[in-house]
């Protein structure tokens, strides 16, 4: 079979501690500039404890064990949704920095739990338009939010870091779906834009998907995704952007030698995206 676009390497690594960047003068500088227009307060006991963890700090180990010295990478994604500890440039710059080659380096955020799915996607259009041999794209939360938010957030309750490395792979099948319009799959539009979002809308996407890859399909649900009558693991709650992807990575090389199709699926209820990831494996090695 032809070779495309696949997922050959996930890694996670969680982490303790803080950053020394947490102290930094320039962190309460930048934030306050940033939520004075809206009237914001700022979380002076968490800027002047020292709280939270630089994406760089966070990431760049793991980059380095995901990609090899001779494994350079040509495109290289970040994505988080909790902000950086870190003011100012995207940690994508200095991450690029990390691993062999000069990559692209872009950064995502302000989509929530879809913009892990959206870096990949990314990721595997770089690929096919053969712009990018090797993609890399990297997902990282940190537990502290310097400023009140004007209504209640889901924050981590661990800092951590996952890696997701695209090669070319004979015969795996690779596809990133995600839908804030219509459910995937419906050929004829809902009634509403609440039909379209509602619960029982996402769960019957999500069976859909699962049966279409066969009964041999290992399905992996997002913490607070409900899909009743489906046989999934249920990540737990306590890191709501990369949850769902260390769990991947703990239990993908197993799924792959059992040769069981995958599907991931998450709901943003607060963008209202769905987003799913099947993964067909290729021939054994």
């Amino acid at each position: 079979m032809p070779a495309a676009p696949g997922l050959t390497r996930v890694l996670t690594r969680y982490a303790d501690g803080r950053s020394e960047l947490s102290l930094d003068p320039d962190l309460r500088v930048f934030v306050a500039d940033l939520v004075r227009p809206y009237g914001l307060p700022l979380r002076e006991d968490l800027l002047a404890e020292g709280v939270g963890h630089a994406y760089e700090e966070l990431a760049a180990g793991l980059l380095a064990e995901a990609l090899g010295p001779d494994e350079p990478a040509d495109v290289l994604i970040q994505a988080f949704d909790s902000p950086d500890v870190r003011p100012g440039a995207p940690a994508s710059l200095a991450l690029s920095r990390s691993c062999a080659g000069t990559p692209t380096a872009l950064a995502l955020c302000d989509q929530g739990t879809a913009g892990a799915f959206a870096a990949l996607r990314a990721a595997l259009a770089y690929q096919r338009t053969g712009v990018a041999r090797r993609a890399v794209v990297v997902l990282a939360e940190q537990t502290a939010l310097h400023h009140q938010p004007p209504e209640p957030v889901t924050l981590p309750d661990r800092h951590c870091a996952v890696v997701l490395v695209c090669e070319t792979l004979p015969g795996e099948e690779l596809t990133v779906r995600q839908d804030s319009g219509a459910v995937v799959g419906r050929a004829e539009p809902a009634e509403s834009v609440e039909s379209l979002k509602s619960v029982e809308s996402v769960a019957e996407e999500v069976r859909r998907q699962a049966k279409a890859l066969g009964e041999s399909a290992a399905v992996l649900l997002a913490a607070g995704l409900e899909v009743p009558g489906l046989d999934a693991v249920r990540v737990p709650a306590g890191q709501p952007f990369t949850g769902l992807w260390s769990a991947l990575a703990e239990r993908l090389p197993g799924w792959r030698a059992e040769r069981r199709p995958v599907l991931l699926a998450d709901f943003d209820p607060r963008l209202g995206v769905l987003s799913t990831l099947t993964l067909r494996a290729g021939p054994p090695s």
